[in-house]
């Protein structure tokens, strides 16, 4: 029997070899429930087979039920019909299945039925998800929902929702953007007016482009603050959709079908307030869209990984001219490199995903606790930082990669892949969403650049150089070095002008060249393990070599011809 968890390779690697004890521990609180939940861990074995035993439930339910219906269900699509949404035959059977297999509460508390899952394994889980139906995962994966319930909001909210998430009895939708707002979130101007005779919020305005908008359970961001146009002035919902809440439309899109994006009417909806007022913006707002961009990034490496499997089957399958087109140089050249992306990508999302763990469990021993020992907010600390900039990297990286493989295996496929008979059709468009949605790639860069500009990540390479150094891969040192001066001297060229128009204009640049550089050390520290690994870290380098000479150049040229004459070249003609 297939299983999409069980047979990748890179998957199982990185479950034996990823460094996540520390953060079981945290997780775990030390694995003091052991006595209140019969099926807590009792140490970090157990919890590893855990995880182990779920993850491989989950593979083979998407692999075995989910994916021979994906095409189906992308055909269907979600429809709307009388003002109701309902979910293609499908999807609907495939989130039946997910519920029975309790699979609905990855990283919820288990007092509110969750599984008490680190954000990592959910990672997994999404990957898994989308490689089977990236539709599917945009339902699946809005458990983000919950947890950001089971993170700011008070007890009486979270005994209200938190079970029911996990039973898979509701589902959830964050509600952000606007026809006017967009990416500006401060630009919200849903109205939040407090009604004093009910006791409580109601919310009036509408809302676009709104994921699973149709969902049970949703977190909104309104202005409660009258009088107010920025972020100050807004906070953060929850609603229980009732009539009030009208589906205006669903969306007719190029991909991921049987995912409805709403158009949402609030007529005086009843809301309850989620943590302080405004707060919504500055602080849940973004957690809950950093989560949701980590997501993301794992929704595009299983789309990815689904592309590579299919071009490859193609091209083992495929002959031309008497031979098959898997062994002609062009064609296992853009293999090699797809399955290359796709590890790079892996391995960053990954990390960040153990970076995101460490960061919340040492945020809730400093808010939960009393007399914090310093160094705990001090690694608190370093672990934000460190998140701010590796969600967004990891975001960026790997829904451009997503959309590079999906390119490639529909290529690889020649004619017949353009044809809707085949799944890499499907996978090509919906790869295309995953650089657009929470957040463009463009909006990915604006939030990593300041990280890089500071050279958040210095002490992390440095603790991976001398990693390094006491392996067979300290070969590759001077290299991955030379790689980092350059970096550094394209920050220092960039600092030195102090010209907030030319550090916007190359800030990809910039940020490519951060992404390229973790993953390298990252692939090369575990390069350790495996020949494979050695021989991907190597090919890896070399690749990034050239796109650090490339992006320097461009970086240092001091070339301002198109920050300075853009609309000369727009608008001019001859």
């Amino acid at each position: 029997m297939e299983n999409y968890y069980l047979d990748n390779s890179d998957i199982q690697f990185y479950m034996d070899h990823m460094n996540f004890d520390e953060v079981i521990e945290l997780v775990e609180k030390n694995f003091t429930e052991k006595n209140e939940f019969d099926y807590a861990p009792r140490n970090i074995e157990e919890a590893k087979e855990n995880y182990h035993l779920v993850l491989t439930s989950l593979g083979e339910i998407c692999a075995e039920q989910i994916a021979p219906t994906a095409a189906d269900a992308d055909e269907q699509g979600a429809q709307f019909w009388e003002g109701q949404v309902i979910y293609a035959h499908a999807t609907q059977k495939a989130m039946k299945l997910l519920k029975d297999a309790q699979l609905m509460g990855f990283t919820l508390p288990r007092k509110y039925g969750g599984l008490n899952f680190p954000v990592t394994i959910y990672s997994i889980a999404i990957e898994l998800v989308s490689q089977a139906e990236a539709g599917l995962q945009n339902i699946f994966g809005l458990q983000e929902i919950a947890a950001t319930i089971s993170e700011f909001a008070d007890e009486e909210i979270k005994l209200k929702y938190l079970p029911r998430f996990s039973s898979g009895e509701i589902t959830g939708a964050m509600v952000l953007t606007e026809p006017e707002a967009g990416s500006d979130l401060q630009a919200v101007q849903l109205k939040a007016t407090y009604d004093e005779q009910e006791d409580c919020w109601r919310l009036k305005g509408s809302k676009r482009f709104i994921t699973n908008g149709n969902a049970d359970v949703a977190l909104v961001l309104a202005r409660s603050e009258s009088g107010t146009t920025d972020g100050r002035g807004l906070s953060m919902f929850v609603y229980e959709r009732d009539d009030s809440v009208v589906v205006r439309r669903i969306e007719n899109k190029l991909g991921i079908h049987t995912s409805p994006t709403c158009e949402l009417q609030f007529n005086n909806t009843r809301a309850v307030l989620v943590g302080k007022r405004r707060m919504g913006l500055v602080r849940y707002v973004m957690a809950l869209m950093n989560g949701a961009r980590l997501g993301i990034a794992c929704q595009a490496i299983g789309i990815a990984q689904a592309a590579y499997d299919e071009a490859l089957k193609y091209a083992e399958d495929r002959e031309q001219f008497k031979r098959k087109i898997i062994d002609m140089p062009p064609v296992y050249d853009m293999l090699v490199k797809m399955k290359m992306k796709i590890e790079a990508a892996r391995v960053l999302t990954y990390e960040t995903s153990l970076i995101v763990d460490k960061m919340k469990a040492y945020n809730t021993l400093v808010e939960e606790g009393e007399n914090i020992d310093p160094e705990i907010k001090k690694r608190a600390k370093h672990f934000e930082a460190m998140s701010a900039i590796l969600t967004p990297l990891a975001k960026y990286y790997a829904s451009e990669i997503a959309n590079q493989v999906a390119y490639d295996a529909l290529q690889i496929h020649g004619g017949t892949g353009y044809m809707r008979e085949f799944n890499v059709e499907r996978h090509y468009r919906d790869a295309r969403i995953t650089n657009i949605y929470e957040g463009t790639t463009q909006l990915q860069v604006v939030a990593a650049i300041g990280g890089v500009i500071k050279r958040t990540l210095d002490p992390e390479y440095e603790r991976l150089m001398n990693l390094i150094s006491d392996s067979k891969e300290s070969e590759f040192l001077p290299r991955l070095r030379q790689c980092h001066q350059q970096l550094l001297s394209a920050i220092d060229y960039v600092k030195e002008l102090d010209d907030a128009d030319y550090q916007s204009f190359y800030s990809q640049n910039l940020v490519s060249m951060e992404a390229d550089l973790y993953i390298a050390l990252q692939m090369m520290y575990y390069a350790r393990y495996a020949d494979h690994k050695r021989l991907m870290a190597a090919q890896f380098l070399e690749l990034a070599e050239k796109n650090f000479q490339h992006h320097h150049a461009l970086v240092t040229s001091g070339n301002r011809t198109i920050i300075d004459r853009y609309k000369q070249i727009l608008y001019e003609t001859a």
